[in-house]
């Protein structure tokens, strides 16, 4: 259950950030506190179908995409933004750690 917690807060945190959205303003948007959404993200705490609906509906997205990397046949396309921050949302520490230092290299190659 903890890995579903930890797959669901990264979802939701990857979602938040494509809109450009703080833990603050999603946490209005979905009617909880700021600590909640950031206990979520971290997987500290899951959430409850009403809840689930909430945040889903803040962060534009259908409450499915909040527990998955694959989208399901029919659902909204964001483009490739939204398929590289999910995919990212889905890595462990080591490897975001590893892709931070890519897209780092990428954007601002020395020399």
């Amino acid at each position: 259950m903890a890995d579903l917690r930890i797959r669901f807060g990264r979802l939701v945190a990857a979602h938040r950030k494509r809109l450009g959205l703080t833990q603050e303003v999603l946490a209005e948007r979905a009617g909880v506190s700021t600590d909640m959404i950031s206990k979520i993200e971290i997987g500290a705490t899951g959430a409850r179908f009403p809840l689930i609906e909430r945040l889903a509906g803040a962060l534009q997205v259908d409450p499915a995409e909040l527990f998955t990397t694959e989208v399901a046949s029919g659902a909204i396309q964001r483009g490739r933004f939204a398929d590289i921050s999910t995919r990212l949302a889905s890595l462990n520490d080591k490897e975001l750690a590893w892709m931070s230092g890519i897209i780092e290299a990428a954007l601002h190659p020395k020399g």
